[in-house]
């Protein structure tokens, strides 16, 4: 069971760690955790690219370096890992399983327990309900070596022992949130749909103090 806010953090308040912070939806995250008066630590290769996380307590190192990973995650809450990876038709993806076998290891020694992960449509069971274009065309095309390290990725985090949510947004754009978003774990009659990376970002911020979606994968979309 995961402890409670109050438990955790004595202002009520989660202390987070947010990987990937550079890239379009943790941008949106870390904008919004700020917003909500969190303490937001966040993991970046380039400072430079950070220089815009205001707000942010900047951590500079590699995702893949557990040293690294167990000083940002130090005094933590809760990390969220909003890593991504490029397009890759033909070479093979490892970051995102490297690195969260790496995390996976500095948050058991520090004794951090909370983890809410971002993968995506296609991963796992939800592979095969993107839609047409995205699993006929995109998918097969374009993502196929990086999902198969998505699914490694989401193994890793099931037998981690850790209290896990991992968030599979459908196909995401940068239109103004607010919408209603639906969360699923069955996916029997969906094909096809997308979400704002704002409304993203909402949902996987919710999960830093609820445990309603503890080891469940849910889809998420409008």
């Amino acid at each position: 069971m995961l402890t409670s806010p109050t438990e955790i953090n004595p202002t009520n308040l989660p202390k987070i760690l947010i990987l990937g912070a550079t890239g379009p939806t943790a941008r949106q995250i870390v904008r919004q955790a700020v917003a909500r008066g969190y303490d937001v630590t966040a993991l970046v290769r380039s400072p430079e690219k950070a220089a815009d996380l205001v707000g942010a307590r900047i951590v500079v190192g590699d995702a893949r370096d557990e040293e690294a990973l167990c000083q940002a995650v130090k005094g933590r809450d809760t990390v969220i890992s909003a890593l991504g990876t490029p397009a890759s038709p033909f070479r093979e993806v490892t970051l995102l399983s490297t690195a969260t076998r790496a995390l996976v290891d500095a948050m058991k020694a520090e004794g951090v327990k909370r983890l809410v992960a971002i993968t995506g449509i296609a991963a796992g069971d939800s592979a095969g309900h993107g839609g047409f274009l995205f699993d006929n065309l995109i998918f097969p095309l374009l993502l196929r070596k990086v999902y198969a390290d998505k699914d490694r990725q989401e193994s890793i985090i099931r037998n981690s022992e850790l209290a896990w949510t991992i968030v599979r947004p459908s196909i995401l754009n940068n239109k103004p949130g607010g919408k209603p978003v639906r969360a699923l774990t069955s996916f029997d009659t969906f094909h096809g749909g997308s979400i704002s990376r704002e409304d993203v970002a909402t949902f996987v911020l919710d999960q830093c103090d609820t445990d309603k979606w503890l080891h469940e994968t849910p889809l998420i979309s409008w």
